[in-house]
């Protein structure tokens, strides 16, 4: 190898090795501000979790709580919902937005999870990622919260965060992922991703970020930062 290249290399390798560093110190700091931390979508079961992920696309957890209770009471089975009449169940969960095509997925899922798991929700991404409705994202909060396997939520809080803090350079949240992999020990990446999703959630927000309230702040390097005077 020239020369040019392996200086090249070694520079993305000290750089790469830089940011693995301040990776792990910003998740010492966000656990001492967040001791303990869970999905914030209300549930009871692997099913409920599951039918609320899919209802928090495009829609805040705060809304899906509020629909959830009845949707939980009437539907107790992965059959309730396969078996649901249409027109009951979007008028349930209207409120969170795209109600046709979610209620459409619900019942797609649970008619998936009775015909081809016995109604129980797998705990394999593979499996999950084929019912319908399910993606990465939602198969990783299934992993995680119930199934205790390592698994790296990436919704649009980690995204942005994790390019804030340059974490990664991408905006494909599959990518984003991998990145975070690399840079997170494995028993810490249910906990730390959940951790930066409820940091973005909170602090780091999108439109006005609460920079003078962020504990990472000194380890932050991002252009956009609120600079307090």
């Amino acid at each position: 190898m020239p020369v040019t290249q392996r200086n090249a290399s070694r520079q993305r390798t000290r750089v790469g090795d830089e940011v693995s560093v301040r990776a792990k110190r910003i998740l010492k700091t966000l656990e001492a501000r967040m001791p303990t931390v869970r999905v914030e979508l209300d549930s009871s079961t692997p099913l409920e979790l599951l039918m609320a992920t899919i209802l928090s696309a495009q829609c805040t957890d705060e809304r899906v709580n509020q629909v959830t209770p009845r949707l939980f009471a009437k539907y107790r089975t992965a059959d309730d919902y396969g078996r649901a009449v249409p027109e009951e169940l979007e008028a349930l969960i209207r409120s969170t937005g795209f109600y046709k095509s979610k209620a459409k997925h619900l019942m797609g899922c649970g008619k998936a999870i009775h015909e081809r798991f016995g109604g129980k929700v797998p705990g394999k991404m593979e499996d999950l990622t084929s019912l319908p409705g399910v993606g990465r994202k939602t198969a990783n909060v299934i992993l995680g919260s119930y199934f205790g396997q390592p698994a790296i939520v990436v919704d649009t809080h980690v995204k942005r965060v994790s390019n804030r803090l340059g974490f990664t350079m991408s905006q494909d949240p599959d990518r984003i992922e991998l990145d975070l992999q690399k840079l997170f020990p494995e028993a810490k990446w249910t906990s730390g991703a959940q951790r930066l999703l409820l940091h973005g959630r909170y602090v780091c927000q999108a439109r006005i970020p609460q920079c003078g309230k962020c504990v990472i702040e000194h380890d932050c390097f991002w252009e956009g930062k609120v600079r307090q005077t």
